[in-house]
């Protein structure tokens, strides 16, 4: 029976000396949760963790797209769709794009991610020429002007061939690179870095019934399996990041208890990325039925991600966001000039 152990991540000024940093960042530990199918939790100092495991906990990431990872970063959402649940039909058209993706830049946003295809419960899936007609120019408008990295949100392999040719430097598959065999390569290919996330179904059925024996390590293993695989193809671990895809396939339970324990992934050796910006659970649990009312709960979400060392937050409001991680930045580490 597989052991899994996630840091316990503390911010507090008063460090003790045996304390340990949670991927080269902002959290350190000194105890872990160990975690078993068989068995209940227990907590056990860090001494107990094996030593290839606790290097993924500790080892400094990379650079991912030019982010320095030694500090959390904003990625903008910039939905290039008609129909995505939050913000459909509002960027639509380069131009536009363009425009907000100005805007999160200016706002703080680090990381922007181009998507073309909605994800959201029970969408249908787009054509591959559509989609790539309503994100490669946009992208191109947006390396017209500016370095920005940028993402590209796709399932599919000529859609990211079209994006990295217009200016994209990330592949962000929602589908964790099980819809398309061609993309995971080409990305290697192209020496690109990938976000692999977990997902039960797709969009179309996901949130029929989604049911897992363990949210937590069902996620977990999915993930590891598929970091592994791309490191098979010849994409190194630290150009990977991994993201358990909150709303996809998940209840609101199932969402809170990856939440909970966001830090587990952080054992993957991988950047994290957080992606549950005005997510439906959040108007559940906030009384916020509009998604545009959710700006506060998914702050307060981030937030505690980045308290568990997550690197990347996905957002919709990035302004909002970034004042909120600038002061919680600032009074956590008392470095205002890192806010």
């Amino acid at each position: 029976m597989t052991t899994y152990f996630r840091a316990i991540p503390q911010t507090d000024l008063a460090r003790p000396d045996n304390a340990l940093t949670l991927a080269g960042g902002w959290s350190w530990f000194t105890h872990v949760e160990v975690l078993r199918r068989d068995t209940a939790p227990r907590v056990a100092p860090a001494t107990e963790v094996p030593t290839d495991v606790l290097g993924h906990m500790t080892a400094q990431r990379s650079s991912v797209s030019g982010l320095d990872l030694s500090r959390p970063q904003i990625m903008g959402i910039l939905n290039v769709t008609p129909d995505s649940f939050s913000d459909g039909g509002q960027h639509v058209g380069a131009s536009a794009a363009r425009a907000h993706a100005v805007r999160m830049m200016g706002h703080g946003a680090a990381l922007i991610d181009v998507g073309g295809e909605s994800t959201r419960p029970g969408a249908e899936q787009v054509d591959i020429e559509e989609e790539i007609s309503r994100t490669a120019p946009a992208i191109r408008a947006i390396r017209q002007e500016s370095e920005v990295p940028i993402s590209i949100d796709t399932r599919k392999a000529a859609v990211a061939k079209a994006a990295i040719s217009a200016g994209a430097t990330l592949v962000n598959d929602v589908a964790g690179f099980t819809f398309d065999p061609d993309l995971a390569p080409l990305a290697a290919t192209h020496g690109v870095p990938v976000c692999v996330m977990h997902a039960q179904g797709d969009p179309q059925t996901m949130q029929a019934n989604p049911r897992y024996d363990d949210v937590l390590l069902d996620v977990y293993d999915f993930l590891e399996t598929q970091v592994e695989a791309l490191i098979g193809l010849g994409i190194a671990r630290d150009h990977i990041v991994v993201d358990p895809g909150i709303g996809f396939g998940k209840t609101l339970q199932h969402n809170l208890d990856l939440l909970g324990r966001i830090s587990l992934f952080h054992s993957l050796g991988c950047a994290v990325l957080l992606g549950a910006s005005r997510k439906r659970f959040i108007g559940t649990i906030g009384n916020a039925p509009l998604a545009s009312d959710r700006a506060p709960g998914s702050i307060a979400v981030a937030l505690e991600a980045v308290a568990q060392g997550v690197q990347i937050v996905r957002v919709h409001d990035v302004a909002e966001t970034a004042q909120a991680l600038g002061l919680w930045q600032a009074v956590t580490t008392g470095d205002i000039d890192d806010a």
